[in-house]
């Protein structure tokens, strides 16, 4: 008997802030993982991302991922809405505020609590107001898409907020400056 194959592939590929990856399915894109820290596998990183993933050349949706993403971190403003996500897994709270980041043009910022205010009524039912910004910091934290759903461009009402890809905010900062994106000086690192 012939094994099986698998209709999930991740692809690693080159870009100018390092080697990135996407994982794709028959319904779009699963994950994309931004460059690993020094000494990281981000092959391993993948796969264990997207269980049951096998490496493979990219199709011309996934082609077209890979040229959207290289393209913006070379410093087009390319928002990349055309790139369909596979959201089976995803939560109604998760899926609003991917959308209303998805939505962010490059070189922009909203804080947490802008994106908490545009989140529709019906994903906040039962959620006090005083806890949805942080809400929207852990859905942002579990973003299987950066730079697809852009999290480096929500920060926080008082400052820079974190960043949970490799790299932390020193990597949101790099992201957002190849963007264009005008920040406080303190947030630059220049004082």
């Amino acid at each position: 008997m012939l094994p099986r194959m698998s209709d999930r592939y991740f692809h690693l590929f080159d870009t100018s802030v390092g080697t990135c990856g996407i994982a794709w399915g028959p319904q779009g894109l699963l994950a994309v993982r931004l460059p690993a820290v020094e000494g990281d596998d981000l092959a391993e990183k993948m796969g264990r991302a997207v269980p049951g993933s096998v490496p493979g050349e990219p199709d011309l949706e996934a082609a077209s991922a890979i040229a959207g993403i290289r393209a913006l971190l070379s410093g087009e403003k390319r928002d990349l809405l055309e790139i369909r996500l596979d959201m089976a897994a995803t939560g109604p709270f998760d899926r609003a505020v991917y959308a209303i980041a998805r939505a962010i043009p490059p070189g922009q910022t909203l804080t947490y609590g802008q994106v908490a205010k545009r989140l529709p009524p019906d994903v906040l039912t039962g959620m006090p107001p005083s806890i949805v910004p942080r809400a929207v910091g852990q859905s942002l934290g579990r973003n299987p898409w950066p730079i697809l759903v852009p999290c480096h461009r929500v920060m926080a009402a008082g400052g820079t907020g974190g960043f949970s890809a490799p790299g932390g905010v020193d990597t949101k900062l790099t992201l957002l400056r190849i963007e264009g994106a005008v920040l406080p000086a303190q947030q630059l690192g220049l004082f």
